[in-house]
C-alpha cells in the first residue's frame, strides 16, 4: 500500500510542467507559421529574387528569434515529466521518451541555424541571396524540420501516450490523440503543409490538460481478478 501512494505521488505532475508545454507549443507554432510565411516552399516557393522583400526577412528573423526559447521550454517540459515519473517509470519507454525529446531539439535548432544561414548569405538588407546558397539552405532547413525533427516528434509523442496510458496519469481519448498525432507527423508531415502543427496542437492540449487536472494523477482502473 505505501508503495502504491509511493508511486502515485512521484507520478504528479507540477503545473510549471504544463505551463512549459503550452509555451513551447505557442512558441513552435508561431515560428512555424513565420517560417512557412516567409520562406514557403512547393509551388508558392519564394525565389531568391523574391526574398529582398523586407517583410519575409523580418517573418524569418522573428521565427529565429522564437526557436531557442521553444527549445528551452521543450526540455523544461521534459524534465518536469521524468522528474516527476521517478520510479514508477517504464526505462525502456523512459529510454525512448528522453532520447527522442533531445533528438528533436537538436534538429529543430539545427533546422533553425539552416534557415539562419538563408539569411546570412544575403549581406546587406535587400541583397538577393546567391540561388546555390538560397536553394541548399532553403531544402536543408525544410528536411531537418519536416523529415527528421517531425518524425523524432512522431516518436515522442507515442512515448509520452504509452508512458500516460501505462502508469494511467492520461485519460484515453487523450493517448488516443496523441496515437493519432504520431501518425501524422510519421506519414503525413513530410508531403502536406502546415501538417507540423499538430505536435505543437498535441503540446497544447497536453499542457492544458496538466494545468488543469492540477497535477493530479488519473486513478487507474483495479486490476481484474
Amino acid at each position: 500500500m505505501r508503495r502504491k501512494r509511493s508511486a502515485q505521488q512521484a507520478l504528479r505532475t507540477p503545473q510549471a510542467a504544463g505551463l512549459a508545454g503550452v509555451l513551447f507549443a505557442l512558441l513552435l507554432a508561431a515560428a512555424v507559421v513565420l517560417v512557412r510565411l516567409g520562406v514557403p516552399q512547393g509551388a508558392g516557393a519564394v525565389t531568391a529574387q523574391g526574398f529582398t522583400n523586407s517583410v519575409r526577412r523580418g517573418a524569418l528573423r522573428t521565427a529565429l528569434a522564437l526557436v531557442p526559447f521553444a527549445g528551452i521550454f521543450f526540455l523544461w517540459f521534459m524534465g518536469a515529466i521524468r522528474a516527476h515519473v521517478g520510479a514508477a517509470e517504464d526505462r525502456f519507454l523512459a529510454t525512448v521518451f528522453l532520447g527522442s525529446g533531445l533528438v528533436f531539439t537538436a534538429t529543430m535548432f539545427a533546422a533553425a541555424a539552416a534557415a539562419g544561414a538563408v539569411l546570412s548569405v544575403g549581406h546587406p538588407a535587400g541583397t538577393a541571396p546567391s540561388a546555390a546558397y538560397w536553394d541548399f539552405g532553403r531544402h536543408f532547413a525544410y528536411t531537418m524540420m519536416v523529415e527528421y525533427a517531425m518524425r523524432m516528434a512522431a516518436v515522442f509523442v507515442s512515448a509520452v501516450s504509452a508512458i500516460g496510458h501505462r502508469l494511467g496519469v492520461l485519460p484515453r481519448r487523450l493517448t488516443a490523440l496523441g496515437g493519432l498525432t504520431a501518425l501524422t507527423l510519421l506519414f503525413v508531415s513530410s508531403n502536406v503543409p502546415w501538417s507540423e502543427l499538430v505536435f505543437p496542437a498535441w503540446s497544447l492540449v497536453l499542457g492544458l490538460y496538466i494545468l488543469l487536472a492540477g497535477g493530479r494523477p488519473r486513478p487507474r482502473p483495479a486490476a481484474r481478478a
